[in-house]
């Protein structure tokens, strides 16, 4: 018996430095209201939803970076007095929510990080801080000023630049590594709505973790039927990518970015007979700092079944059945009957690279 659920990427458009917050909450909330009316029952929003993509800022003032995380209680982010009013719009819709956002945990501490909501309960049945944080946190006076304009390589300084224009990324300043490791989840309200005996399994990754396999096997490893991620994906941005900047075209740079989220985006999909959802923070902020779109449900075959037509805010929608995961679970990737763990120590016990002596032969 098929397991049908409507999921919908919520691919939000251009967020400037100096948008309002209760601009963005009204678009998020005019999203939510376009999924209830398509019968949507998992909506994904990108990484950091309420906000512009700060870490692209050298940002030297507190009270503006503190501005850009939710401070979350105990309770979890629906409760959370600055976002309340979008949360209790998905409860008061019944679609659930996995979205991403700066947060402010009640010691302090701050992370890059994703909930998922139930529009049912309105509680947080998942939640993911991420792991794979991108960039470089060097101390900027160690590097000689002379060296300053000569070097284009990535991982050098931080910040590349207080110039604007300048795609810097800073997510290492501003966030803690994510603690919660790879927990997949069921969201339990959904057991009904599928018609199967069980409800889905469901992970969440945020950007850059896309592109590390291990996290895509962990989940994996616990049967994930949905992953759900959120990112924020820079087309141009020569300083960080360690290129020189006339070695490129803008053009040239943005196709290859859409090429590699695509490329891991789906054959980590396929590795994992999982359905996908991807979700862009896209446009061009404040005019100067354009991030691809990419927006798309991918399915167990790794097959793009929909996505976005557009780089504004806009809902992609399409009908996934749970159990076309099973061929590729029980066939092509059997884990239990093909997997050779006792060959795989070097995934756990290394981070870098340390290359094989060379035989004097």
């Amino acid at each position: 018996m098929p397991r049908i659920l409507r999921v919908a990427a919520a691919q939000v458009g251009r967020i400037d430095r100096s948008t309002p917050r209760a601009s963005i909450l009204a678009r998020l909330i005019a999203l939510l209201e376009e999924a209830a009316n398509q019968k949507v029952h998992i909506a994904v929003f990108p990484e950091t939803t309420f906000s512009t993509f700060f870490p692209r800022y050298f940002i030297e003032n507190e009270d503006e970076l503190a501005s850009y995380f939710e401070k979350e209680p105990v309770e979890g982010i629906s409760q959370c007095g600055s976002v309340k009013t979008f949360f209790d719009k998905a409860r008061e819709l019944g679609v659930d929510v996995a979205i991403g956002y700066g947060e402010e945990d009640p010691e302090g501490k701050r992370w890059n990080t994703a909930s998922y909501v139930s529009g049912k309960s309105g509680k947080t049945v998942g939640k993911y801080r991420k792991i794979h944080l991108p960039g470089t946190f060097f101390v900027v006076q160690a590097v000689p000023p002379a060296e300053l304009t000569l070097r284009y390589f990535a991982g050098t300084i931080e910040p590349f630049s207080k110039e604007e224009g300048v795609t810097n990324q800073l997510e290492k300043r501003y966030f803690q590594p994510g603690n919660l490791g790879f927990n997949a989840f069921k969201p339990p309200h959904l057991k009904e709505v599928t018609g199967g005996d069980k409800s889905p399994i469901v992970g969440m990754l945020i950007c850059n973790d896309r592109r590390w396999a291990e996290g895509w096997r962990v989940y994996g490893l616990q049967g994930v039927e949905l992953m759900c991620i959120g990112y924020n994906t820079t087309a141009w941005a020569p300083q960080l990518w360690g290129i020189d900047p006339d070695s490129m075209s803008r053009e040239d740079a943005a196709k290859d970015a859409m090429f590699h989220h695509k490329l891991v985006c789906q054959a980590h999909a396929y590795t994992n007979a999982t359905f996908l959802v991807t979700s862009a923070r896209c446009g061009v902020d404040d005019g100067i700092h354009p991030l691809i779109s990419g927006s798309m449900i991918v399915d167990p075959e790794g097959h793009i079944i929909a996505e976005n037509k557009t780089e504004e805010d806009e809902l992609i929608v399409a009908d996934i059945d749970l159990d076309a995961c099973k061929q590729g679970k029980s066939k092509t990737f059997a884990f239990e009957k093909h997997r050779r763990i006792e060959h795989y120590g070097l995934i756990t016990e290394r981070a870098g690279v340390v290359e094989p002596d060379e035989p004097d032969l």
